[in-house]
This record gives structure tokens, C-alpha cells and sequence, in this order.
């Protein structure tokens, strides 16, 4: 039987700590979610692996090291509301659910949205909610966030998230750049959207988020 206390050690000392992650309330947070609980049961002996793992079919749980980073670069407070997207079953979530004040998850499936939730449910996490919904829609009716999160790789970030932005806001997600996957920050300063990237991240797509055809006259 596999000793998961002791996978999330190893996740942490293995592959958050040498790739940079030195948040402690994150290190605790990933240290105390059960990963494997987001997972398929046949998937949980791998559930703390540095890799993607396919949760559904087409939808994939980033890898921790990714998320962490990810997580990290957001300079997340206690204060923070924050819209997770494209949540899958729910992990992010519950990571979020120990660092800020106010989660909104969207899940584009019932699916999805029922199994994000019951798993939110068991790990006591009270202060994030999973809502069906368009992904690149995200969920204007909360807005606006301080954080947002995009989890995957997307060819481009629509307008209608980053509108979504408070000031001073945050966007995290992965930018399909020439077939190269960048790991990229959004932050919104006088109603203007800048992008900083931070590392190479080679994260799978996110449904939806397909770059759009430019107008042909």
C-alpha cells in the first residue's frame, strides 16, 4: 500500500524545494491536500509523480512543480478572491482554499463540476465553490478577482478574463508560444495588462482556448 504522507514528503523535498518554491504557506498547503484523493484510483499510486496526470479524458491535473510555481508567482494573500479555471477535479482548489479568502472554480462539465466538488467536500475545504460554466468565459458574476488561474496551456488569454481583473491584479497560466509552453504572469496596472514570463512549462492544452482567426478582408 502506497504511503501517501510520505509521497507528499518526497513531492515537496523532490520537486517544490529544488525548483525554487520557498513559499512556506504553499509548501504547507501542497504538503497537508491530499493529491491523492483528485485523482482516478488507479492513478493515486502516481498521484505525487512530476508529471501531468489525465483525470478525464482530454483534461489533465498539472504537475505539482508547475502549479507550485505558478502558485507562488501569484504572491497570493490571505485577502485574495480568487477564480480558478478549468479546475478539473478540484486540486488547485483546495490548494487555493488554504492561502486565500474567497475561491471560484469553473468546470465546463457536470461531470467535472460534481466530482471537483465532492472532493472539495472531504477535504474540508469551506471556502471554495466549483461552478459549471464556459471556461474562457470564466465567471464575470464575482468579478472582479485579485487572482485568476488558468490551468493548462492556452494560445492566448481572452479579454473577457483578464476583464475580470480588479487593479492590480493577477493573472497565472501557460502560453503556448511557437509550440513552447511559457509559463506567464498577467498583472493589470491602470486598467493596462502587462505579461512577464517566467519559465519554460511543458503543460497540456486547455480546451477552449484556441488562438482565434484575425479578420481577412
Amino acid at each position: 500500500m502506497t504511503d501517501f504522507a510520505a509521497a507528499r514528503r518526497h513531492m515537496v523535498d523532490g520537486q517544490l524545494l529544488p525548483n525554487r518554491v520557498t513559499d512556506p504557506r504553499l509548501i504547507a498547503a501542497m504538503s497537508a491536500i491530499a493529491r491523492e484523493r483528485f485523482v482516478p484510483k488507479s492513478m493515486q499510486s502516481v498521484a505525487y509523480l512530476d508529471e501531468d496526470i489525465e483525470v478525464v479524458p482530454g483534461r489533465f491535473m498539472l504537475e505539482p512543480m508547475v502549479l507550485a510555481r505558478l502558485l507562488q508567482e501569484l504572491d497570493l494573500t490571505g485577502s485574495d478572491e480568487v477564480l480558478d479555471v478549468g479546475c478539473t477535479t478540484g486540486y488547485a482548489a483546495a490548494v487555493l482554499g488554504q492561502l486565500v479568502d474567497v475561491v471560484v472554480a469553473v468546470e465546463a462539465t457536470e461531470e467535472l463540476v460534481e466530482m471537483a466538488t465532492s472532493n472539495l467536500v472531504a477535504e474540508e475545504v469551506n471556502n471554495a465553490a466549483v461552478i459549471a460554466g464556459t471556461l474562457e468565459a470564466g465567471y464575470p458574476q464575482q468579478a472582479p478577482y485579485d487572482v485568476v488561474l488558468v490551468e493548462g496551456m492556452v494560445a492566448e488569454v481572452p479579454d473577457m478574463l483578464l476583464d475580470q481583473l480588479c487593479e492590480g491584479g493577477r493573472l497565472a497560466t501557460v502560453i503556448n508560444q511557437d509550440g513552447v509552453g511559457k509559463a506567464s504572469l498577467f498583472v493589470k496596472h491602470g486598467g493596462t495588462v502587462g505579461r512577464r514570463e517566467l519559465f519554460d512549462a511543458n503543460t497540456p492544452s486547455l480546451p477552449g482556448f484556441e488562438r482565434q482567426p484575425g479578420f481577412v478582408f
